[in-house]
C-alpha cells in the first residue's frame, strides 16, 4: 500500500518502504504524537524516533527484534513519556541533543551535536541542531542515495509553519534561520518531512510559505 503519512492514536502504523531502510510512523498518547521506528533492511537493526507514550504500543511495534537505540528530538516531556519503560525492556542506548539532554529524565548515553553521524544497520543520518524550539532540539536527515532525503524534524517543522517559540521574536528568528540555513538551504523540494506531531509534507511544499511565516513572526 502506498504510505501517506496519515495516522491516528489508536490506529494501525503506517510503513514507508525505501530500499535500504523501513520507516513505521504511529501516533500516541494524549498529544498526538508521532513516533518512528527505523529498521535497515540489510541488517534488521531498528532505531526509535521519540518514544513519546504509550510504551507498550512501541514495544509491540518495535516487535522481537528489539530495538538499538532511542533518539528523543527535544527535551519536551511529551516526546519521552515512554522512554524510560522503553529502554528498560530493550537495553536500548540513548541519544538526544546536547544541550536539551538535562531536561530529560532518563540518562542520555550519547550527545548529539550538529553534524554528527547516527547509525541503525548500514544506514546513517545525519544530525542537524535547531534552536527556537528548544536550545538543543535535532532534525534528522537521511540521505537516501536511491531515491530523495528524508528528514525527521521533531518539533521544529511542521506543515504551515515552524515549531511553537511561544512569542518570543528572538526565538522564532533564530528557529527560522536554523531551519533556513541547514535544512531548506541544503535539501531538495523533493525533501519528505515527518514532523513530531501531525501528517507528514515536503520541504518544496513549504519552501514558497518561508516569507509569510518570516512576516507573520510565527
Amino acid at each position: 500500500m502506498t504510505y501517506s503519512g496519515a495516522v491516528k492514536v489508536g490506529g494501525p502504523a503506517d510503513v514507508h518502504e525505501l530500499t535500504d531502510l523501513m520507516i513505521s510512523k504511529v501516533a500516541v498518547g494524549a498529544m498526538d504524537n508521532n513516533a518512528y521506528l527505523l529498521r535497515c533492511r540489510a541488517t534488521g537493526e531498528q532505531l526509535l524516533i521519540d518514544a513519546a507514550a504509550e510504551p507498550q504500543t512501541l514495544l509491540r511495534l518495535i516487535g522481537r527484534d528489539s530495538v538499538a537505540s532511542v533518539v528523543t528530538t527535544h527535551r519536551h516531556g511529551d516526546h519521552w513519556q515512554a522512554l524510560a519503560e522503553v529502554v528498560a525492556a530493550t537495553g536500548a542506548r540513548t541519544q538526544a541533543g546536547r544541550y536539551d539532554a538535562e531536561g530529560i529524565p532518563v540518562p542520555t548515553d550519547v550527545l548529539l551535536d550538529d553534524g554528527d553521524t547516527v547509525r541503525v544497520g548500514r544506514v546513517e543520518l545525519t544530525v542537524r541542531h535547531l534552536v527556537g524550539h528548544t536550545p538543543g532540539s535535532v532534525a534528522l536527515v537521511y540521505d537516501d542515495p536511491h531515491g530523495h532525503p528524508h528528514l525527521f524534524t521533531g518539533d521544529c517543522l511542521f506543515p504551515g509553519g515552524v515549531g511553537n517559540t511561544h512569542q518570543d521574536p528572538e526565538a522564532f528568528a533564530r528557529l527560522l534561520a536554523d531551519v533556513e540555513t541547514k535544512l531548506f538551504a541544503p535539501l531538495p523540494d523533493e525533501t519528505w518531512v515527518y514532523p513530531g506531531h501531525g501528517g507528514d509534507t515536503t520541504l518544496g511544499a513549504e519552501r514558497p510559505q518561508l516569507p509569510l511565516w518570516r512576516e507573520r513572526g510565527w
